[in-house]
């Protein structure tokens, strides 16, 4: 799990690409971040992952990315 939510930009984005480099091909990622991160999801659909985003009662939207299959 990635806590991106006090973290300053770019580093959730780079934190999360870095991980993602080893995320084995049945595992997941969860991103913890204040906001819709939509440049690291137009990442996330162009490098063949998937994922899905919920937000939390205080604003925090947890983002659960796999890769496709």
């Amino acid at each position: 799990m990635i806590d991106g939510r006090e973290l300053q930009p770019p580093e959730p984005l780079e934190q999360t690409l870095a991980a993602l480099d080893s995320l084995p091909a049945d595992g997941e990622l969860v991103l913890l971040v204040y906001c819709h991160p939509v440049p690291l999801l137009n990442v996330l659909r162009n490098n063949g992952f998937v994922w899905q985003e919920t937000v939390r009662d205080d604003g925090t939207h947890e983002i659960s990315i796999r890769h496709a299959v």
